[in-house]
């Protein structure tokens, strides 16, 4: 073999090498820290009031990464670490948590008026809004994502807590349901899932 033939069979070799990696990478399944549930997870979608007396949709925040969690502004424990963590995460992109919307859903909208609820959110992050509605608009979202909640007795003082579940959902931005995580999820897993749905 001359060394010209054999300087094309070498780049013949290497071009093919390089083409069957980058299809290797192409067929590759992106790893998820949080659970991958979007085979079952329904899309985005609601009609409800933000805490700024906006009526809203799952429309208004098409183009963003949405980690939509239910939760009450009374809560003595579960919610203020899950919305601590998330706002963790969003602070942990950089300029890229403009692109992440935190939504928290009331269940508890008698307590939580428009203003509770627009101080808590943003209390923990500038990208977090709460959402509310009438009960049965809020009822109608829960059921949607499998949210159970229940008011329990109040008080002598009228207070009471609210049991709900704990999951955080995650979608993308185009309003798919992707992942579902919870208040123990740790923060560089919800960093890391997010950093792969906006690079989509």
């Amino acid at each position: 073999m001359n060394l010209n033939a054999r300087r094309r069979t070498l780049l013949l070799a290497a071009g093919a090498l390089a083409l069957v990696t980058t299809l290797a990478a192409c067929g590759q399944k992106q790893h998820w820290d949080l659970d991958n549930v979007s085979a079952v997870l329904a899309n985005l979608k609601f009609n409800l009031t933000s805490d700024t007396g906006q009526k809203v949709t799952a429309a208004d925040y098409k183009g963003k990464v949405v980690i939509l969690y239910f939760g009450y502004t009374h809560c003595p424990d579960v919610c203020p670490l899950t919305m601590s963590h998330l706002a963790e995460a969003v602070k942990e992109l950089g300029p890229q948590g403009k692109d992440v919307q935190i939504l928290m859903v009331s269940v508890d909208p008698v307590r939580d008026t428009l203003p509770i609820l627009r101080a808590y959110t943003q209390a923990f992050s500038p990208q977090a809004i709460g959402l509310t509605g009438t009960p049965q608009e809020i009822e109608d979202v829960a059921k949607r994502y499998h949210v159970a909640y229940r008011l329990g007795k109040k008080d002598k003082s009228g207070n009471y807590v609210v049991d709900h579940s704990a999951a955080i959902y995650v979608f993308s931005k185009d309003g798919r349901g992707i992942l579902i995580g919870s208040d123990l999820s740790p923060v560089p897993s919800i960093v890391h899932d997010v950093k792969q749905l906006l690079a989509d």
